[in-house]
């Protein structure tokens, strides 16, 4: 993808510079004599004055081209180098907001006369600005494909209708796997698996949360569902029958087939269960495999505190700050220079072109904007509900209001919706979880607790991450030097357990060099879930864990008889804290979720919060956030952003509510 982009002066001096591929110092060389010295540039192109990459064109040298643009006061030139064979539709933006971000954390110094000496540390921000366009840039392709296909394939009829339906979901990126060769668990053979091309500029390949498919993937799930498994005791009464076969002992054992829908062709009844014999905690480690994890830079995912402590950060709030700050600015000097304020008008702006100044807004004014508001919202992923809230809490605001000229009706339309956003996604308690946790496990000597470990429970329907979301939040734990005990109290999907031991294998390697300790406590398979967690919580107790992290089966929120069996959990177990996963691309259904599961503990027993997964997938389609909390009252404690670690956030009001209110 990106071979180099490098930040220079006029004068040669090369301020920064990151390469993902060697390249020839000529080509850089060449664009300087060429367009800067000689000044031989296609017409059009400004080089004196400070313009857009995209205005700027390409300067082509042997097999590469170069992206670049200037800022004439501080004598800056930013250029990316890339293969010509690419078409990456994203460079120009990268090119313009590394000038501009660049330039709001460096600029002052380099206008201090006489400066000599830069100190610039720039990769994280050079980072998560290529993450960011990458996967935006990813997201369109894949929208676009998709709609091109189901075009190409669907008659002319149904590609009539497609206009109407919402636009497809954008493709969940591939579930790539470390450069660790995972033992297969029901063999003694390792089979590798694809080492990733570590060439691209995006995320390190390591620390994936994935391992080798298999017995306990979507497979086993879709198997049990055709009466392909004996039958299990389980939480409930989470039961599967299965009649007809009986177990042929005397024939020899024959390998197991796995059809294109991932059913496996059994013919014995011997349970799926791979588990450790043993009960207890358990290490997870597979002996014979070597410690490859690679470490994780602490700084790239959060920060310590004066205290100590380590905090995960928001998403991406000083970057997007920066640049929100920048287009304000750009939009304001338009608007001045040309007396025209539509370059500025949001999306929402857009939707009160009618109203005129000097008169008091009715609600027969509001109307029509209200419902294109509303329209806006459910693109979003917003329920419908919860979008007709929140305009509702936009009329209230404006009904009464005198209008002057059109940016101050704009102004104030902003205004109030990111107010009634703010009210919904703003939570009304505190989210400090390593403050509650201390609380818990080193209480003070005033009080008359006893020291206990905090016990926290991850729910959920089937397929949301919630296996994938606690080894996130267990990482994070480790951060803080906790001693954590992961619980499998997923005893009916095959493979649960093997999951958990996996990623208590990849933890204990990770966290060995940091500090923190992490066990596994497993019993296997057809065990009562509540029973288990119970035990579990007492030999936490008596082994002095801080933390004990229960997973659970998946589940569906409409199925009365799975869902019963929470009440039962919730009582036996007693955790601190229950965290619901949701997808960010579930879209509607989940305010269905959400109640559901909110209700599903008993009297006096209700969700603590939830985890948003699989954010970086929706791009600014997050209306599921509002759609959940608006629905229970319950606040997102963390977000889902990528496939490894590392990749869990809190969550930045701010950055939803850009997110809802963008015209994209």
């Amino acid at each position: 993808m990106l071979d180099s982009f490098e930040i220079l002066t006029t004068s040669g001096v090369v301020l920064w510079s990151k390469k993902y591929a060697p390249t020839s110092p000529a080509i850089i060389n060449s664009l300087i004599t060429n367009v800067f010295i000689e000044e031989r540039t296609l017409p059009g192109a400004g080089v004196a004055d400070d313009v857009s990459a995209e205005n700027n064109p390409p300067y082509k040298y042997d097999q590469h081209t170069c992206k670049w643009t200037t800022v004439k006061e501080l004598g800056l030139i930013f250029v990316a180098v890339y293969r010509s064979l690419l078409h990456l539709s994203w460079i120009d933006k990268l090119v313009d907001n590394i000038k501009t971000i660049f330039v709001d954390l460096y600029g002052d110094q380099l206008r201090k006369p006489h400066t000599t000496i830069v100190k610039v540390a720039f990769d994280d921000y050079f980072d998560q600005q290529v993450r960011e366009l990458e996967k935006t840039a990813l997201n369109k392709d894949t929208k676009v494909a998709e709609s091109t296909a189901l075009r190409a394939e669907a008659p002319a009829s149904v590609t009539q209708d497609l206009r109407d339906e919402p636009p497809p979901l954008p493709g969940i990126l591939s579930r790539g796997a470390s450069k660790n060769n995972y033992k297969d668990l029901t063999s003694n053979e390792s089979t590798p698996i694809a080492t990733p091309d570590t060439s691209r500029p995006s995320t390190p390949a390591s620390h994936i949360l994935t391992g080798k498919g298999g017995p306990g993937g979507k497979g086993s799930r879709r198997s049990r569902k055709a009466a392909h498994t004996p039958t299990y005791a389980s939480s409930g009464d989470e039961l599967v029958s299965r009649k007809g076969k009986s177990s042929k002992s005397a024939a020899p054992k024959k390998g197991r087939k796995w059809d294109a829908d991932g059913l496996a062709d059994e013919d014995s009844d011997t349970p799926l269960d791979y588990s450790a014999p043993t009960n207890g905690a358990t290490s997870g480690e597979d002996e014979g495999r070597p410690g490859t994890m690679e470490e994780v830079d602490q700084a790239s995912w959060g920060s310590k505190t004066a205290k100590g402590q380590f905090v995960l950060k928001d998403l991406d709030d000083q970057v997007n700050s920066i640049l929100a700050s920048a287009k304000e600015k750009k939009a304001d000097s338009t608007a001045t220079s040309t007396g025209i304020v539509g370059s500025s008008i949001s999306v929402l702006g857009g939707l009160f072109r009618n109203v005129v100044g000097g008169k008091t807004l009715s609600k027969e004014d509001l109307d029509k904007a209200m419902k294109g508001m509303e329209d806006h919202l459910l693109r979003k992923n917003v329920a419908r509900e919860a979008a007709v809230r929140l305009c509702e809490g936009v009329e209230r605001e404006l009904i009464g209001v005198k209008t002057g000229n059109f940016e101050s009706v704009q102004t104030r339309i902003q205004t109030a919706m990111e107010s009634s956003l703010r009210k919904i996604l703003t939570p009304t308690n505190s989210l400090d979880l390593l403050r509650e946790i201390n609380a818990v496990t080193e209480p003070s000597t005033l009080s008359l607790q006893k020291r206990r470990p905090y016990v926290i429970s991850i729910v959920g329907v089937n397929g949301v991450g919630k296996s994938t979301n606690l080894s996130k939040i267990c990482f994070y734990l480790l951060q803080n030097k906790y001693k954590v005990l992961v619980v499998a109290c997923d005893t009916f999907r095959s493979g649960a357990v093997e999951q958990l031991a996996v990623h208590v294998r990849n933890l204990k390697e990770l966290t060995s060099r940091e500090g923190g300790e992490v066990e596994l406590y497993q019993k296997g398979y057809g065990k009562d879930a509540a029973n288990v967690a119970k035990d579990a919580v007492t030999f936490a107790a008596q082994e002095g864990y801080d933390v004990v992290l229960i997973d659970t089966a998946g589940r569906r929120h409409n199925d009365q008889r799975l869902m019963s069996s929470l009440e039962k959990f919730a009582k036996f177990a007693n955790p601190d804290k229950i965290l619901m996963v949701g997808e960010a691309l579930v879209g509607t259904d989940s305010v269905a979720q959400a109640r559901n599961f909110n209700e599903a503990f008993g009297a006096g027993r209700s969700l603590d919060g939830f985890i948003i997964s699989k954010c970086d997938t929706v791009g600014d389609m997050v209306g599921t956030l509002v759609s959940m909390v608006h629905a229970t009252n319950v606040p997102v404690l963390f977000v889902g952003v990528g496939q490894h670690y590392q990749d869990i956030r809190t969550l930045s009001v701010k950055w939803a509510v850009e997110k809802l209110l963008s015209s994209n």
